[in-house]
């Protein structure tokens, strides 16, 4: 088994496409001429949104939409820098609701939380030694 990707279920597939770009600084690799699907650029795995539509489609079932939770959902997604004060301040400059600033964790580690326009909950994290 291989982790092969992460979708997140968006209202936009090219505003959260753009969002991420801005915010983020990824590179766009891919967006279906329908809207319905598009993929950024992360490195081996790659990270994807797809129109709630699609979505319940695939998945036939309901599921919680992230933009219309009160709270984040109990997942994240983890982009590691060098320099998180920076991207944090990137991210909320775009756009992002900050949720947690910067901190050092015991083990070393700066993280930092910001949650996206369609809901998503990113962590931005010095990477791990």
């Amino acid at each position: 088994m291989q982790f092969a990707y992460t979708i997140v279920y968006v209202a936009d597939v090219a505003a959260s496409l753009a969002f991420f770009e801005q915010a983020f600084g990824l590179q766009r690799r891919f967006l279906h001429e329908s809207g319905a699907y598009g993929e950024l650029d992360t490195g081996g795995t790659a990270l994807a949104f797809v129109d709630h539509t699609t979505a319940r489609d695939s998945v036939g079932h309901d599921y919680v939409v992230a933009a219309l939770s009160e709270a984040p959902l109990g997942m994240e997604i983890g982009l590691a820098t060098a320099d998180v004060p920076a991207a944090y301040e990137r991210a909320v400059q775009a756009g992002a609701t900050a949720l947690k600033a910067p901190v050092t964790k015991p083990w070393g580690q700066t993280v930092a939380y910001v949650r996206c326009p369609d809901g998503t909950l990113v962590e931005l994290c010095t990477p791990m030694s």
